[in-house]
């Protein structure tokens, strides 16, 4: 269905966001991890596509293989993918998926406050553009 089968739609102006993207593309060894805003034409067909809110960018969503995946269970499952030591924040699945989520969302919430905002969402360098749609 689309081009990628790994691919992280995530809040283009939120500085938190924008350190996670950071973090994926140095430690994404095998480089199967894409990128989209929420705010881009690619996140918005995809939000639509899913019955999400267009406007609200208060989670990151990842889209892994067939599956659709929000707050922690995208981010675990994010980790899982980059291998390595980051598997071991599967050891957070013990947590029941509403305790886990109600931090994620206190977060979200106050993403701008604790972390910044941009004025607009990240350009990617030439050599990793290939990862962004």
């Amino acid at each position: 269905m689309y081009p990628k089968s790994h691919i992280l739609l995530f809040d283009g102006v939120c500085n938190a966001c924008n350190g996670l993207v950071n973090f994926i593309i140095d430690h994404d060894k095998q480089k199967r991890i894409h990128f989209a805003s929420l705010q881009s034409e690619f996140g918005q067909t995809l939000l639509r596509q899913y019955h999400f809110d267009t406007q609200n960018f208060s989670t990151f969503i990842y889209l892994r293989e067939s599956n659709l995946l929000v707050k922690s269970d995208a981010a675990l499952s994010l980790f899982q993918d980059l291998g390595g030591i980051w598997r071991a924040a599967l050891l957070l699945k013990i947590v029941p998926a509403f305790i886990r989520d109600f931090f994620y969302d206190i977060i979200a919430r106050n993403r701008y406050k604790i972390f910044g905002k941009r004025d607009a969402c990240r350009m990617p360098t030439p050599d990793i553009q290939a990862r962004f749609l």
